[in-house]
């Protein structure tokens, strides 16, 4: 097919998505305002509702649900936050494209940009007042689990020292590697796959900000026991994820985690973080979000 003859049907489909854009838009901002929610704060993670929002729609959804965060999301998008007085609770790290839990601090031959890109993140939340930046351990890659848990806390002692100095904590995050289905449901590799070894890399580098990034998806495949290692570690935990499981999709009743009740335990250990809604959606998405956001207020 020529040229000619393709961009006729790439206008019509670029209309059609800034139409369907503006209509969930204009469906969001229309949406009667939450109550709030509840004993805890939420917010959105940007890579999971990309495909199905514009960030402007995103904004208006989540404004309509009485949340003020958008996170996980390019540093180049955060004065479009601070336009709309959102915060972004956990900011993402930029690992030129690829995704950024692949290469960590366990490693010594990737410190150097993990380092950068890290402290890049750090920097930008500085500048816009955000609290928060994700961490990995990254993949095992031959590296032992005892070498590579030494390698975390002698990697992340100089970056925690800058991350203080500018206010800003870093939240390592569990990731399971039990599923193999699809890229972001599992992470087979990963070496921090168990709660207790990343808490342990944080205990040993011993800094208030180096935290854990709870993820209850995550915690539930690969130990369970989540309202008891919520109590465990209360201490401990940064932030908080949520999805289905199994399959990371909606907080509905297709799936096995009550999260009615870990959000309770999160409230009543005291947990002042944020939840961040990261799964991913299987059907309407601002459907689902809501739902979602309605099972996390307590």
């Amino acid at each position: 097919m020529s040229t000619p003859d393709l961009e006729p049907a790439q206008s019509t489909r670029r209309g059609l998505i800034r139409a369907a854009a503006g209509a969930a838009l204009l469906a969001a901002a229309d949406a009667p305002p939450a109550p709030g929610n509840g004993r805890l704060r939420q917010s959105i993670a940007h890579w999971c509702f990309e495909p199905h929002f514009t960030l402007e729609a995103l904004i208006a959804a989540a404004k309509s649900l009485g949340i003020d965060s958008i996170e996980l999301i390019a540093a180049k998008h955060f004065p479009t936050l601070k336009q709309h007085g959102m915060t972004c609770a956990i900011a993402q790290i930029d690992m030129g494209g690829e995704p950024p839990f692949l290469r960590g601090f366990n490693n010594p031959a990737h410190r150097d940009a993990v380092s950068k890109a890290t402290r890049d993140a750090i920097d930008a939340c500085a500048q816009y007042g955000y609290k928060n930046v994700i961490s990995f351990t990254g993949m095992a890659d031959g590296i032992s689990r005892e070498q590579g848990a030494t390698n975390c806390v002698e990697g992340y002692k100089p970056i925690v020292d800058y991350a203080a100095r500018a206010g800003v904590t870093l939240c390592l995050e569990m990731l399971n590697t039990r599923d193999r289905s699809h890229p972001m449901k599992g992470h087979p590799g990963y070496q921090g796959d168990h709660t207790e070894y990343c808490v342990d890399i944080i205990r040993r580098v011993d800094s208030p900000n180096l935290k854990l990034l709870f993820d209850v998806y995550h915690v539930q495949i690969m130990d369970g026991d989540v309202i008891r290692r919520i109590r465990e570690h209360k201490a401990l935990i940064g932030h908080v994820h949520t999805a289905g499981n199994p399959g990371r999709g909606e907080l509905d009743e297709s799936q096995e985690i009550n999260y009615p009740a870990v959000m309770r335990a999160l409230a009543d250990v005291g947990y002042t973080g944020y939840v961040g809604q990261e799964f991913i959606p299987t059907r309407d998405a601002m459907a689902s979000l809501k739902q979602a956001v309605a099972a996390c207020v307590v």
